[in-house]
């Protein structure tokens, strides 16, 4: 059953993890690049369809960093123990972000491109 109590519970518990995320310096440059694109995104009056690909794709890439941070601090707990295999964990967690973060920017440049250089 629904309770506002839990919610609001659960609420603090995310934005206690937002703020940690928060710390993290790649998070707050994405978070930056994000709302640059978000405010082009009306600059150029992009079509709903663009926009939402856009949005998905900011998305993704903050989540693909908060859950790289996720594995950084796993890793780090697990170091004495496994630590031949901790830095290829890290290794792969940082090569998906950026594998992402270069899928975002050509997903931006594929949709941006006509509206900058069609003027």
């Amino acid at each position: 059953m629904f309770s506002l109590r839990n919610f609001f519970r659960s609420l603090r518990y995310a934005l206690a993890g937002l703020r940690f995320v928060w710390r993290e310096n790649n998070f707050k440059i994405q978070i930056i690049i994000g709302l640059l694109v978000i405010i082009l995104m009306f600059v150029y009056h992009l079509s709903r369809l663009e926009k939402v690909a856009l949005l998905i794709t900011i998305v993704a890439v903050l989540v693909l960093e908060s859950l790289n941070t996720i594995f950084e601090h796993l890793s780090d707990i697990l170091k004495p123990r496994l630590h031949d295999y901790v830095k290829i964990i890290k290794d792969i967690m940082a090569a998906t972000v950026l594998i992402t973060s270069l899928g975002a920017v050509v997903i931006g440049l594929i949709i941006f491109w006509p509206y900058v250089f069609s003027r």
